[in-house]
């Protein structure tokens, strides 16, 4: 919400309209570009952002009014790890600290118990020898170190859900892929749920089952990854696609073509699809009649034109 000097509120839809599904076991890649509401989303699954409309289901059960107090058993099974590894950790105190600050929160076991977890963490996030790195400060690892760290801090309290906010994006290229493949291992061998959250299609394939792709606060294309990623139909998905770099050296001269324009202000979005100034495939109706998503292909999509 804005609020002007001597205007009324004026406010903002960063998500409209989104309703998502996410099984146990599986991981969901939400793509788009920055400001286009993914991670509100993200954070709205978790409640650290308060809904003006809408329901968050967890487990068969509605979290979306229930008092911050009512909500613990629900912060130990839900997790996010977050962009920017250094400022997710606290620069004050050590590792030790950071993983078994959320077990002290929660009640979990005496020192000893919660010293074995935090151990079966960092070996799991693969920084061994553990006791190596428990009495190290944020600043003394690596950028992979610490998002690694992070990763080990979401996993102590065993979660269910865990919600990766581009969490490669300020890591180096050669630590990427490995930081993913990790995400993996763990979703294969806890059965966690992941919404994954990228600007970048091309890190989704390491993790993600399912995509959702998400254009100025709503879904223009659901479905399966593969299917996605092989035959996309929605023209936003096609371009996001099309921008890729292309890791053949013999095309490094070659442009890559780019979603041309500006993403529309969330205040005043514009009429229609919201994609259409944008779009090359646009027609009359897509600047009067907001695309419904609709089953095509074996995915969801919002498109006049498909």
């Amino acid at each position: 919400m804005r609020r002007g000097l001597f205007t009324s509120p004026l406010y903002v839809k960063a998500v409209d309209g989104v309703s998502l599904t996410l099984d146990r076991g599986r991981a969901l890649a939400l793509i788009g570009e920055s400001g286009c509401g993914k991670t509100t989303l993200g954070k709205a699954m978790l409640r650290l952002v308060k809904l003006r409309e809408g329901r968050v289901i967890f487990d068969g059960v509605d979290i979306t009014d229930l008092p911050e107090k009512k909500l613990r058993w629900f912060r130990g099974r839900a997790q996010m790890i977050f962009q920017d590894p250094y400022s997710s950790l606290d620069p004050m105190h050590p590792i030790l600290y950071s993983l078994e600050e959320p077990l002290m929160i929660h009640g979990i076991g005496d020192e000893d118990e919660r010293h074995e977890r935090v151990y079966k963490a960092l070996e799991e996030v693969k920084l061994t020898p553990p006791e190596d790195f428990l009495p190290k400060f944020p600043h003394m690892l690596s950028g992979g170190q610490r998002q690694r760290a992070s990763i080990a801090r979401a996993l102590v309290l065993e979660p269910e859900l865990i919600v990766a906010d581009e969490p490669v994006t300020m890591l180096d290229a050669s630590v990427r892929a490995e930081i993913l493949l990790l995400l993996r291992e763990i979703q294969m061998r806890h059965k966690v749920a992941f919404l994954y959250i990228t600007h970048d299609v091309s890190t989704a394939k390491y993790l993600a089952q399912e995509a959702a792709v998400m254009y100025a606060g709503k879904i223009v294309e659901m479905g399966p990854f593969k299917k996605i990623l092989s035959e996309p139909l929605h023209p936003y998905t096609k371009a996001l696609l099309e921008a890729i770099p292309d890791p053949d050296p013999k095309n490094r001269f070659v442009l890559r073509k780019t979603v041309p324009g500006e993403p529309p202000n969330l205040i005043n979005p514009p009429l229609g699809c919201r994609f259409h100034p944008r779009c090359p495939m646009a027609t009359d109706i897509c600047r009067r009649e907001e695309p419904k998503l609709r089953e095509i292909g074996g995915r969801l999509v919002a498109c006049h034109n498909v």
